[in-house]
């Protein structure tokens, strides 16, 4: 599912578009919504994995403005060794345009902290993720 989020006054700056800073809380709540939809996200945290994003890397391509209707498009676009990266953007819903792009790259750590590699389970874990579709 992509989440929905309708703009709200407080989400723009004084130039009445959304403050680069809400980006990153949109993309936010599309990752989480990704892995809440197809991952057994409290057992991960039962075995003691976490995500931790580690790079961010946003491209703002055009405003969305109070009461625009955003979707936040998410999926995995590589798997390392040690990180991943899933690729997103958030797209007004109403005209089809992309308001930005963003590439997150996440390790999985461990209780200790410390990431882990991408092997085994952490792998098959991963896979259950959905490619990017644009």
């Amino acid at each position: 599912m992509e989440p929905e989020i309708k703009i709200r006054g407080y989400h723009t700056d004084q130039y009445q578009h959304v403050n680069n800073a809400r980006y990153l809380e949109f993309l936010e709540e599309g990752r989480w919504q990704l892995i809440e939809d197809h991952i057994n996200f409290e057992e991960l945290m039962n075995k003691g994995f976490m995500f931790i994003a580690v790079n961010i890397n946003i491209a703002y391509k055009n405003p969305a403005r109070a009461n625009d209707i955003v979707l936040v498009k998410t999926g995995m676009k590589k798997t390392g060794n040690t990180s991943a990266v899933m690729k997103q953007q958030v797209v007004n819903k109403t005209t089809g345009v992309v308001c930005v792009e963003a590439e997150v790259t996440f390790v999985i750590a461990g209780s200790n902290g410390k990431p882990l590699k991408i092997k085994g389970e952490l792998k098959e874990i991963l896979q259950q993720l959905p490619l990017f579709k644009g």
